[in-house]
């Protein structure tokens, strides 16, 4: 909402004269980013040498920086998150026949092409490779232009002001309570420009969200070795897991966000990844660069306090999450492989947690089935590219020509699970845990109709973006999976 005309004084009142002109930040104002590290994270990505290189030029000044990371990094202004209370000040202010401009300490680069895709501004005022447009130096522009309170200016933090000082109005968009007490003192007019989704309320959960609760539950997988070996009786054990599965959800949510800040523009130009809270501009990028340590660091704590074996395989889990999110997410065959051994590392962790020794066939099982609950995610959305006129996804090796065979691998690979259960239950090892393995074969059937349930829906473009949560959550899946856990309790 945009909120009445504060006047902190009565230094300078408002006239009603010749319109007088606007002046718009970019970062955190005009867009609901900062193009400053968004260049980094983009740069980071797809040249990380260069990138080092880059930062050591800040040695010789930010604007270097800037100018170095802008010409690593190509961000498109049409997918940037905009402010729309901001874009339609400006445009009210143009309906009125007041001059706009945009002065921003991002680069040059950046600045021409926002303005050029808004089509909405006078004049252009940013930094070059040696000149930071900031601050005091922003407000020394802007004076020699317009004159001393010739000009409102919008902006969001303290840093500008510098700049508030010598406009006629500040326009504070989305202020914190020290900006906004540090206002109070500069002597100028100020009106607010408070987006809804930035009370504290608002903040938590967003940032609740960017941790993917709701993946959680396919953490859960760390409880199946603790199942298969018959153990949930043993409170020493079920305590372990419990432990484990802190630790993989605070490090799979650290890996989430990792991928949502490495991903920013693809997810930009996705008709449902769009809304996450970094890609929207819901959540600062800062936001997320903060968290991603905290969590890893937190999630190490419970598996710590299992083992250290334990807690370096979450380390592996992470190392294979963020190569997964930098590369290997582009490379066909490899990326669903990659997913699949995601899910296996969780079951191994639930194996290392209670001391049992994981077997050949609960290894076989896992990786067959997790393959093809990952060209149900592959094949998930690359259909509803398809269905937006989406050949060609943004960061993936897949074309929507692909499908078909996508189709196929997937059901391959399940059934390849049900022959694997299959094969275990005629092997010797079962007998030394079941009391009634036959029983273990009413478990195929019910396999096998969840597999092809899953991917007819999956063809039917109904299904999930994370299959593995479906199946946690849809009523028949999981009526499936509980009849099939009582078969194996009655095999006991």
């Amino acid at each position: 909402m945009v909120k009445p005309l504060l006047d902190f004084t009565t230094m300078k009142q408002t006239t009603k004269s010749e319109p007088i002109a606007l002046v718009v930040d970019l970062d955190d104002t005009l867009i609901r980013t900062d193009l400053l590290l968004e260049s980094a994270l983009v740069a980071l990505k797809v040249a990380p040498l260069k990138f080092a290189a880059a930062l050591a030029s800040l040695r010789h000044g930010k604007a270097r920086l800037k100018a170095r990371l802008a010409a690593l990094a190509d961000l498109r202004a049409d997918l940037l998150p905009y402010n729309e209370q901001v874009l339609e000040l400006v445009r009210s202010r143009r309906a009125e026949g007041a001059p706009v401009a945009l002065a921003t300490a991002s680069n040059r680069k950046y600045a021409d092409a926002v303005a050029e895709h808004l089509g909405l501004f006078d004049a252009i005022y940013a930094s070059s490779a040696e000149s930071n447009l900031s601050g005091p130096r922003k407000a020394a522009q802007l004076v020699e232009r317009f004159g001393p309170g010739g000009f409102d200016y919008a902006a969001d933090a303290h840093k500008d002001l510098p700049v508030w000082q010598k406009s006629r109005q500040a326009i504070a968009v989305d202020p914190s309570p020290r900006t906004l007490v540090a206002l109070s003192a500069v002597g100028v007019p100020c009106q607010i420009i408070q987006t809804p989704d930035k009370s504290s309320k608002a903040w938590r959960m967003t940032v609740l969200e960017a941790l993917r609760p709701h993946q959680w539950a396919k953490n859960g997988l760390v409880f199946l070795p603790l199942f298969a070996a018959h153990m949930l009786g043993d409170l020493d054990a079920v305590l372990a897991c419990l432990l484990v599965f802190i630790g993989f959800n605070l490090t799979a949510s650290a890996g989430y966000v990792v991928n949502d800040l490495l991903d920013l523009e693809a997810d930009r130009a996705h008709p449902r990844k769009r809304r996450r809270p970094f890609s929207s501009g819901a959540l600062p990028v800062r936001t997320g660069v903060v968290l991603v340590p905290i969590l890893i660091l937190a999630g190490l704590v419970p598996a710590m306090l299992v083992s250290v074996l334990l807690a370096g395989i979450l380390l592996l889990y992470l190392a294979t999450t963020l190569g997964y999110s930098y590369y290997l997410k582009r490379k066909p065959t490899i990326d669903v492989l990659t997913l699949a051994s995601l899910y296996t590392l969780r079951v191994i962790g639930g194996a290392v947690a209670i001391g049992v020794e994981l077997s050949f066939w609960l290894l076989a099982f896992s990786m067959s089935l997790f393959l093809s609950l990952a060209y149900v995610k592959r094949y998930t959305e690359l259909y509803g590219l398809q269905r937006n006129g989406v050949r060609w996804p943004s960061g993936r090796g897949y074309s929507v020509d692909d499908l078909p065979l996508l189709l196929t691998l997937g059901l391959v690979a399940g059934y390849g699970a049900v022959l694997v259960l299959a094969l275990y239950i005629n092997s010797p090892e079962i007998e030394l845990l079941y009391t009634h393995p036959n029983l273990i074969w009413l478990v195929c059937p019910l396999l096998l109709y969840w597999v092809v349930r899953i991917w007819t829906i999956t063809h039917r473009g109904q299904m999930h973006d994370d299959p593995l949560v479906f199946a946690l959550e849809n009523r028949i899946s999981l009526l499936t999976i509980c009849i099939a856990g009582l078969v194996v309790v009655l095999a006991i």
